[in-house]
């Protein structure tokens, strides 16, 4: 019942996704998370640093800064779907999903900069997506790169999103230097002006190495799963194999662009994966960025499925353990 209310595409399917985002984060305005000390926050980047300077560091402020991205970043996701269609249904399936993943992990619901770099990234693959069957789409890879670029002076690890164009150039186009080179422009761009900007307003852009270093190459603390997490994890570890599974054996069945863009969104699951397990600065926080290619996957899966039972079972499952989440941090 509750499924195929979330199905829908008018107003009232609005309603219910503000009243589940304002449900999911009500506890983080409740009871503030107190992170783990991580690396980002020891050494600020600077778009990042001057966010928290405007905000306060007052910990209401930060979670409902992230809230309102999370909504933005929700969104966009079905915007992205609307403007391509390749799901080949209108849906705010995505929004609902990405919403519903926000809750996984409460500690990680107060300000930190993986969300505002979410959003860049999420506008990165949009451009990616853009070029299918366009000429002079240099353009495109320059802004991707600018997007990634930018996002990277919040959350450093963004930076490695690059491989994210470079894998979308394979895909949607054939081998052009220049594309290449305008990617590299744009994602350099917006360091070089930070670099300026330090020298010109007499800061030491010499200050700006140790913070890089430091949020591409540090330790962070290690994250302590809790048991309760760990069950979350592994019922979702599970419905993402399902829902991966499906999506595969339906590729065939779709259009070109829609499986190019279902593609491009597998590897950003993939690269994002990659970080989490090789990158030793990276942590549990780069979900923020794993939800956007789930969101998708669980879309596609819940829509399409004929198997009713397993998908009301793993849907009321998926929810009661998040939910069950926000419990255990409120108490």
């Amino acid at each position: 019942m509750i499924l195929r209310l979330f199905k829908g595409t008018g107003p009232g399917v609005i309603f219910l996704i503000s009243v589940t985002l304002l449900l999911l984060w009500a506890g983080s305005f409740i009871n503030p998370a107190t992170e783990q000390a991580a690396l980002y926050d020891k050494y600020p980047l600077p778009l990042y640093s001057l966010l928290k300077t405007l905000l306060g560091n007052i910990p209401y402020a930060g979670v409902l800064f992230s809230m309102i991205v999370v909504a933005v970043i929700a969104f966009i996701t079905v915007s992205f779907n609307t403007a391509d269609f390749f799901i080949h249904e209108r849906t705010f399936f995505p929004a609902f999903f990405y919403i519903l993943l926000s809750g996984i992990f409460p500690g990680y619901q107060g300000f930190n900069p993986v969300i505002p770099a979410s959003l860049f990234l999420l506008f990165a693959i949009i451009r990616i997506n853009d070029v299918y069957r366009k000429a002079g789409t240099a353009s495109n890879f320059f802004d991707a790169g600018l997007l990634i670029g930018t996002g990277s002076l919040f959350y450093g690890n963004l930076i490695w999103f690059m491989l994210i164009i470079l894998i979308g150039i394979a895909i949607f186009r054939s081998f052009n230097i220049i594309e290449i080179a305008t990617s590299f422009i744009g994602l350099l761009a917006p360091w070089v002006l930070t670099f300026s900007f330090y020298y010109v307003f007499g800061k030491d852009p010499g200050s700006l190495i140790p913070l890089i270093k430091n949020n591409l190459a540090g330790l962070p603390e290690l994250y302590l799963f809790s048991t309760a997490e760990i069950v979350v994890l592994a019922l979702i570890s599970v419905v993402l194999l399902v829902s991966f599974v499906f999506l595969l054996m339906s590729m065939n069945s779709k259009k070109i662009k829609s499986r190019k863009t279902f593609y491009l969104l597998i590897w950003v699951f993939l690269v994002t994966v990659a970080l989490y397990a090789f990158v030793p600065s990276v942590s549990v926080e780069i979900v923020w960025i794993l939800f956007i290619p789930f969101s998708y996957l669980l879309t596609h899966y819940f829509l399409f499925i004929k198997r009713g039972l397993f998908r009301e079972i793993f849907f009321y499952l998926l929810i009661s353990q998040i939910l069950l989440m926000q419990i255990l941090h409120l108490f």
